[in-house]
């Protein structure tokens, strides 16, 4: 068992190892940062959906948002697509490939960014919502796994966590949504850094 154990912190190692060593990914989560920012200061939000683990993920980085990350600030709008009654009404009426794409066009306005997260790249659902903000002249956001799936390049900004396993991806994907939250309270609230 110890060696299982210390075999599944290597792997993650080396995922993350592979992420930081694109360069590119730095320069476009300081890209995303800054254009929340923007979003931001001219009064929008950010919706954000995922399935599964992805949607607890969603959750986490809504709440960070519209609570706190590092300390106390003004409330920033973050609304998480993960309400039980309009997933299984929509789910029921329209299909579940529609879920998200439904909250996007209920929520959404141009200037308002949407961020899906997708482990597999592959999630129909993200991809409609994206495709649904996109109409909306909404900032689109995907962050994604394994070779990026259907939904690579359909993004203003993209991130890729060349993973195997969702569990391993999502890891780094929750530390890609911490590090953005921290740059654009860095840029809004420079008094809690």
């Amino acid at each position: 068992m110890f060696n299982e154990i210390k075999a599944s912190f290597l792997e993650e190692e080396l995922i993350l190892k592979n992420f930081i060593e694109n360069e590119k990914n730095f320069h476009e989560i300081a890209k995303l940062a800054k254009s929340m920012v923007e979003i931001y200061k001219l009064g929008g939000k950010i919706l954000i959906a995922g399935n599964g683990g992805s949607c607890c993920d969603a959750m986490h980085f809504a709440e960070e948002l519209t609570g706190r990350f590092r300390g106390n600030r003004k409330a920033l709008g973050a609304l998480a697509l993960a309400d039980a009654s309009h997933i299984t009404c929509v789910g029921n009426d329209f299909g579940f490939d529609a879920i998200f794409e439904r909250g996007v066009e209920a929520y959404g306005r141009e200037g308002d960014m949407f961020i899906g997260i997708s482990t597999s790249g592959n999630s129909k659902n993200i991809e409609l919502a994206i495709k649904k903000a996109k109409s909306l002249r909404m900032s689109t956001v995907g962050v994604l796994g394994k070779d990026g799936g259907k939904i690579k390049g359909l993004c203003d900004y993209e991130f890729i966590v060349e993973g195997k396993t969702s569990d391993r991806i999502q890891e780094v994907h929750m530390m890609i949504l911490h590090i953005v939250i921290e740059a654009l309270e860095r840029e809004l609230f420079p008094e809690n850094y």
